[in-house]
């Protein structure tokens, strides 16, 4: 449990600099029993994409995110049917919900475009994550796993003007 709190202070150190304001960012606390080997998925740029590991109507597995072109390390396993949503160049995660037990049993991102990734057997205690600040986007996940993933929270920060340049409704 310490080492969660200190990857939690420790990404919003990283995440906040002499620029920002702390009301910038903000953190969904961990949800599950936190048992397991703690992850954190983090990257340079956006996230513009998630992948979600689900077996037949059953825990959430394993969790991968893009930031830009590149893919994380996967937290978990890659047990199961993959899920996946690619964002488009205006698009960002502003919500992930779901349910627990003693693992993630299901998970629910949401974007902006009101697009959504679902993945698991919704059973169990429901959780709803989201950014203080209405300018926020998810910027990276952490928890832990044992086999799947057991735990789970989220960290926002406000994303950045958006660029009306040639990428526009496009996929990255």
């Amino acid at each position: 449990m310490i080492l969660l709190l200190f990857i939690a202070l420790l990404s919003r150190t990283a995440l906040a600099d002499g620029h920002h304001d702390s009301e910038e960012y903000s953190f969904s606390p961990h949800v599950g029993s936190g048992q397991g080997i703690s992850y954190a998925l983090t990257g340079s740029g956006r996230i513009t994409g998630v992948r979600l590991w689900e077996a037949s109507n059953n825990f959430v597995y394993g969790i991968q995110l893009r930031y830009d072109y590149t893919w994380t390390d996967i937290a978990g396993r890659e047990l199961g049917i993959m899920q996946e949503i690619e964002l488009f160049h205006d698009e960002f995660i502003v919500q992930i919900s779901g349910k627990y037990t003693h693992n993630i049993q299901s998970l629910v991102i949401t974007t902006n475009l009101g697009r959504s990734l679902y993945a698991g057997r919704p059973t169990g205690h429901s959780f709803n994550m989201y950014p203080d600040n209405e300018k926020g986007e998810l910027r990276l996940i952490s928890g832990r796993f044992h086999g799947a993933i057991t735990s789970l929270g989220a960290h926002w920060g406000v994303r950045p003007e958006p660029d009306y340049g040639s990428h526009y409704g496009k996929y990255y």
